[in-house]
């Protein structure tokens, strides 16, 4: 039985670790072509090149979500190379923590422009083609973008911002064909949890969440993209996860409660 994701083009920001690159070996796994976009060429380079060994299709773009131009020169070459855009997975993304009061305005202003206004860009710059291929477009948030964790007031604000993101292109864009797909996952596997406030990563820093707890990239890439396959409105992925938003849901008192017990160096439910 052929994949669903045959032959379709997917674009794919944040491209180059974590869940971006192992949903790009995924897509491609399904036979989908790639086109892999992020900062770190060389990473990207690698990552095509092993898509293509493996027999796939997959083109490297790089990219940087902040700067203005930047997704839409990666969406051309998807056009140029692979004729079409079925799908824009906007993935790129980092964490800053600190508590509300210690952090400074920029420290806010970048996690926004890399989260959200990066998420944006991407949306805007893949919409056209996507209106002509009726795809889809996906928005990895996270569970923080639900539950509100002390230290990680500027990421949760931009992952409740992404799902409001998903939420009003949602409904913007269903008479069009386009589909919206908002991804909440928990702890996975991913360079994440050790990229410092500036977005540096911190070479050697140690993991600071149970490894019991993390989720292997390559098993959320395969429940990310059955989500999107499917055009589902969203996926929660792991267990943990589904739990926190669950409560936030349905109990919010018993989850502030909980939360408000936690030590003060929590690192939050997402990603």
């Amino acid at each position: 039985m052929a994949s669903r994701l045959a032959g379709q083009v997917v674009l794919i920001t944040g491209a180059s670790s974590g869940i971006g690159e192992a949903l790009a070996r995924e897509v491609a796994r399904r036979g989908g072509r790639v086109v892999l976009a992020a900062r770190r060429t060389e990473r990207l380079e690698a990552l095509a090149s092993e898509v293509r060994a493996s027999g796939g299709e997959a083109i490297a773009a790089q990219c940087d979500v902040t700067r203005d131009g930047d997704v839409e020169r990666a969406v051309e070459q998807a056009r140029v190379a692979f004729g079409r855009l079925d799908i824009a997975i906007a993935n790129a993304g980092f964490g800053v923590t600190g508590r509300v009061e210690d952090l400074s305005l920029d420290d806010f202003r970048r996690q926004l422009e890399t989260n959200v206004f990066g998420a944006l860009r991407t949306v805007k710059a893949a919409l056209p083609e996507l209106k002509r291929s009726r795809g889809g477009v996906a928005l990895i948030g996270s569970a923080s973008g639900y539950v509100a964790f002390p230290t990680m007031g500027a990421y949760t604000m931009s992952k409740f911002a992404v799902r409001a993101l998903a939420e009003t292109l949602r409904g913007e864009l269903h008479a069009e064909g386009v589909a919206v797909t908002h991804i909440a996952p928990g702890f996975i596997e991913s360079e994440i949890r050790r990229i410092d406030n500036a977005g540096q990563l911190r070479d050697g820093a140690p993991e600071p969440v149970p490894r019991w707890l993390v989720m292997p990239t390559k098993a959320a890439a395969r429940q990310i993209m059955d989500a999107i396959v499917a055009r589902r409105a969203e996926a929660i992925v792991t267990g943990h996860a589904k739990l926190g938003v669950s409560l936030a849901r349905h109990a919010p008192g018993l989850l502030n409660a909980a939360i408000a017990r936690l030590p003060r160096r929590s690192r939050g439910a997402g990603r």
